[in-house]
């Protein structure tokens, strides 16, 4: 099949190039004429791993090209689908979909042919009904249908996303549409690697808020309990094992933290409440988890003070870990920004090493010192404080970093290390839901 895919973000780029690693014909769409002369010269716009040489074999395979030219790209496809960006909106927290909506008029004005047009940017309920209404208005007799397709990808393991997927969800009620998207996705069903889930559009849209939503309240209900388990004498990590095993809860989103961030749940649970909103349909617990995630950003800040006895004017600390979640270089939301934030108002001096985000890092900061590695951070630091879990940062050498401290304090924000390890190294560790030794 030919697809066409507007948009050469994180969404658009990981699914332009599985597609045309399924073997399609896939042209990717851009208006940034630089993003495109680079992903000529193969240079990703995006640290994803793996994802480099997935674009490479397929451009010289001959399946996957890149034009910043619309109209060329749109021509004679099968499938399009609009991966533009769909920022909150400054004031209320809607998704801005101002660059959806110009894309589905662009799209219109060059369709040749009857083509299934693809909103998998993430939409609030019933931006599909206006994408339809636009095309309806600048290609009346095109024959375009319209159809949701969310996706569930995670920075960092966004290609074995794709491509294994616990689901695809498919909102459309139209016959001829859920056949070219049986299609696009047919790769997928040869080694009966997901279900397709078709549902109304309306429904689709809904399905991929509510799941991010659902994720980031698990998150902030372990780090709340988290708290809890300070003040009693708990350890969070066995509680969360405790209750993850019970498959009724499971596992997966209940390591306790410094609170969530990133591109998706930050922005997808404000436009899930504008939605609510709109509907009179209050989200109380939605609600409360926004609050509660923004609190405790700068709440880590607080703990880092306590820490060091809860004065650090003066002192210099250092900071592994900068990006919302390992194997991304991406800074949006990330708590090291309010973490940083808090010490830096504190008095506090700032070192900090992220293993890919520093770059990205050093647009959003200002007066931190960005270091080449993890034993330059602790040199001649009064603490030390581990943001971001890294694999990177999994197996220091604890012994060196206790000589290296002017002060032998790890504050660990996402209980890496074992406090009887950091003990025999001569640390004094900090750990999150678990009481102080």
């Amino acid at each position: 099949m030919r697809i066409t895919m507007i948009g050469t973000g994180y969404v658009g780029l990981v699914s332009g190039a599985c597609f045309s690693d399924f073997g399609h014909e896939v042209v990717c769409v851009d208006k940034d004429a630089r993003k495109i002369e680079l992903l000529h010269q193969n240079v990703m716009p995006i640290y994803e791993p793996g994802l480099a040489e997935l674009v490479s074999s397929n451009v010289r395979a001959g399946r996957l090209s890149f034009t910043t030219d619309l109209a060329e790209g749109v021509k004679d496809a099968d499938a399009v689908f609009i991966a533009v960006g769909t920022p909150s909106r400054r004031g209320d927290g809607h998704a801005d979909l101002s660059y959806v909506f110009a894309a589905a008029e662009e799209i219109g004005r060059a369709l040749t042919k009857p083509s299934v047009i693809v909103t998998k940017s993430t939409v609030p309920v019933g931006t599909g009904d206006e994408v339809e209404r636009i095309l309806a208005e600048v290609a009346p007799n095109s024959g375009a249908k319209v159809v949701s397709n969310p996706e569930f990808l995670r920075e960092g393991a966004a290609i074995e996303d794709f491509k294994r997927p616990d689901r695809v969800v498919v909102g459309t009620d139209d016959e001829g549409a859920r056949q070219v998207m049986r299609e696009v996705y047919r790769p997928l069903s040869l080694n009966q690697s997901a279900p397709i889930l078709f549902t109304g559009r309306r429904t689709s849209e809904l399905i991929k808020y509510a799941a991010n939503a659902f994720l980031a309240v698990k998150i902030t209900f372990i780090n709340e309990i988290a708290d809890l388990c300070e003040m009693v004498g708990a350890d969070v990590q066995e509680v969360s094992r405790g209750i993850g095993l019970d498959n009724r809860i499971g596992s997966k989103f209940l390591h306790a933290g410094p609170g969530y961030g990133g591109s998706c749940f930050p922005k997808d649970t404000l436009a899930l409440l504008k939605t609510a909103a709109d509907n009179d349909t209050p989200l109380r617990i939605v609600e409360a988890t926004v609050q509660v995630n923004d609190a405790r950003k700068r709440a880590m800040g607080r703990k880092v003070i306590k820490a060091m006895g809860g004065d650090v004017r003066g002192k210099t600390i250092g900071v592994l870990g900068l990006t919302f979640k390992p194997n991304t270089d991406d800074m949006r939301d990330a708590p090291s920004l309010s973490v940083i934030a808090a010490l830096q108002d504190a008095g506090a001096t700032i070192k900090a090493y992220d293993p890919e985000g520093a770059e990205q890092a050093s647009k959003l900061l200002t007066d931190v010192e960005f270091t080449k590695g993890p034993y330059e951070t602790a040199e001649g630091a009064d603490a030390l404080v581990l943001v971001t879990e890294w694999d990177a940062f999994r197996a220091l050498d604890l012994g060196r970093i206790a000589q290296t401290l002017k002060t032998p304090l790890l504050v660990d924000l996402r209980n890496v290390y074992p406090p009887a390890e950091a003990e025999r190294a001569g640390l004094k560790l900090v750990s999150i839901g678990k009481a102080s030794r």
